[in-house]
């Protein structure tokens, strides 16, 4: 494997998290994925993992890292933050610009809160800053289909409150199709994950943030509603914004721009 690709473990709190590096650059980058990572962790996946970032690489140091695999009931959104922080620390990354993903914008709101000397620059992407009428909606299906052991709805289900209706038209045949190879052997982080989200609130602490902030969001989202955009602006001092047009919570996915629009942002050309 090419020695600037990590496929990385840290132990914490009696158990251990998976994370990928990628990069030779002097300038840190935290990236923080979203509920899927419940599902299936970044292990073994640098080689993959590093293709959108691959043109950023000789001035950054790219880590995505999975929540840690085992976590005990009632394990918080600020619990996910304070163990993330730990495990930076532990890796030496004393400060770093933060982007996180749907749950991962989550962790990162609470690591901006209450670990602002952590954060240089922070980005949030198709998030919310609580669990709103939504996204609880959402989750508690997605939690449902688990119990229930239907991993092809949840997977369709998952795609269809995720993507374009003109990305939709042109997979949706695929998706069950791909249900058939995601299944996990156990739902438990999953359900921990998602547990979490319905739990997750920070309105009242969003004035806290004072990390500069860009927040991302796309017109039609399924999955966060579309008013989260909205709060977040309003809560986070000085932060910007951008939406994308004819994209929902899978702007992440399909907007070809979406890594290009965050490496600027880090770059102070925003």
């Amino acid at each position: 494997m090419d020695k600037n690709l990590i496929n990385g473990c840290v132990d914490i709190g009696g158990t251990d998290m998976y994370y990928v590096a990628f990069g030779t650059g002097k300038k840190k980058v935290v990236m923080l994925p979203g509920l899927s990572d419940g599902l299936a962790t970044v292990k073994g996946k640098a080689r993959i993992l590093v293709l959108p970032y691959k043109k950023y690489l000789n001035d950054y140091t790219v880590y995505m890292f999975s929540r840690k695999n085992k976590m005990p009931e009632g394990y918080s959104i600020r619990d996910m933050a304070d163990d993330q922080v730990q495990v930076m620390k532990k890796l030496g990354i004393e400060k770093a610009y933060v982007c996180g993903v749907s749950q991962g914008g989550m962790i990162a709101q609470c690591i901006a809160i209450y670990h602002p000397e952590v954060i240089e620059k922070l980005v949030l992407a198709v998030t919310a800053p609580y669990a709103n009428e939504v996204a609880r909606s959402a989750v508690s299906g997605w939690i449902r289909m688990a119990e229930e052991n239907d991993h092809k709805t949840l997977m369709v289900d998952t795609a269809d409150k995720t993507y374009s209706e003109k990305y939709l038209a042109k997979n949706r045949k695929y998706f069950p199709l791909i249900s058939k190879f995601t299944k996990p052997s156990s739902y438990e982080r999953f359900f921990r994950n998602a547990e979490a989200i319905l739990c997750f609130d920070v309105r009242k602490e969003l004035s806290r943030i004072i990390a500069p902030t860009f927040i991302i969001a796309g017109e039609d989202d399924k999955t966060v509603g579309n008013e989260a955009v909205v709060e977040l602006k309003e809560g986070i001092a000085d932060s910007g914004v951008y939406v994308y047009k004819g994209l929902g919570h899978g702007a992440f996915e399909e907007a070809k721009d979406f890594y290009d629009r965050i490496f600027v942002y880090f770059n102070g050309n925003l």
